[in-house]
């Protein structure tokens, strides 16, 4: 393969989707990721591999990769040697971070990690696990689990499981007993790679263009039309940290406010600006904010 060209990771499995989401949203087109684990991208400087997250930051330490993207979690668990480009606070349900927790059914007596001791915990994340056990000096046994770890939480002991919402743990009646460790997604890269200079190009701007389209997830475009005696009462309604974009109209007595807001606060913005003389109110979804 051109050394012109970026091998890049995605993640298969629960991140895949999301991922291949927020390449659209940041301009690219993807196609083939159903069929293939090399999909196509619009981009010749790229090439893409599906490879799961658990395995992802060993083959860009290793070089197989130029860069990916995979949890902080399996970083850690992989004890790998890689460049952290950024965090990207995307994942599967929501933008919050995964937690992996100590978790035991609801009729356990279990109330703290230490009444654990000699006991025996299922998991996927074994290495953190067994370390979080060794610094609280806790004497337990470790078992790798193949998935479904849950329903195992009434044969041994306790379980490690990863959960970003805490549904599904309550969902099969169990409780947390204290959180292992706290991931986001991370965009990495090898170190080689970094060190190249059309591969660093290549990773910063995919970092630009991709925390784009995360910041513009949660953002809308707020525009209007208001009369120049009014300016003053609308500028006093919108965010305080935020500085709109004000233009002249055709009509001499108009001004055109435009401003991103994010859009939770939107709804109450609305109402307030209607009554500070605000008028032809419009929103609009946005694709990308680079700051």
């Amino acid at each position: 393969m051109s050394d012109r060209v970026l091998k890049l990771g995605i993640p298969k499995g629960s991140l895949e989707k999301a991922t291949f989401e927020l390449f659209e949203k940041a301009g690219f087109s993807v196609s083939g990721a159903d069929r293939s684990y090399f999909p196509k991208i619009d981009d010749p400087e790229i090439s893409l591999i599906l490879l799961r997250a658990q395995e992802m930051s060993r083959y860009v330490e290793d070089g197989v990769l130029d860069a990916g993207f995979t949890g902080h979690d399996w970083i850690i668990e992989n004890n790998s040697s890689v460049h952290e480009v950024c965090e990207l606070l995307y994942s599967k349900a929501t933008s919050n971070p995964t937690r992996w927790v100590l978790a035991v059914p609801n009729e356990s007596a279990v109330q703290r990690p230490e009444d654990l001791d000699g006991g025996l915990i299922a998991t996927e994340l074994v290495g953190a696990t067994r370390r979080y056990f060794e610094q609280k000096k806790v004497n337990v046994k470790v078992e790798f689990s193949w998935g479904a770890t849950e329903v195992k939480a009434r044969l041994v002991s306790g379980i490690v499981e990863l959960t970003e919402t805490g549904s599904s743990l309550k969902a099969n009646n169990l409780k947390i007993i204290d959180t292992i460790l706290t991931s986001t997604t991370r965009f990495i890269a090898n170190h080689t790679a970094w060190q190249d200079p059309f591969k660093r190009q290549k990773i910063e701007n995919l970092q630009i263009l991709l925390q784009g389209a995360i910041n513009a997830k949660t953002r809308v475009g707020l525009k209007m039309n208001v009369k120049k005696n009014d300016l003053d009462s609308v500028l006093a309604v919108l965010p305080a940290e935020k500085s709109p974009t004000v233009s002249s109209l055709a009509d001499s007595e108009y001004l055109a406010v435009e401003i991103i807001v994010e859009e939770k606060v939107e709804r109450d913005l609305i109402p307030q600006l209607k009554r500070a003389g605000a008028s032809g109110i419009f929103t609009y979804a946005l694709n990308k904010v680079i700051h």
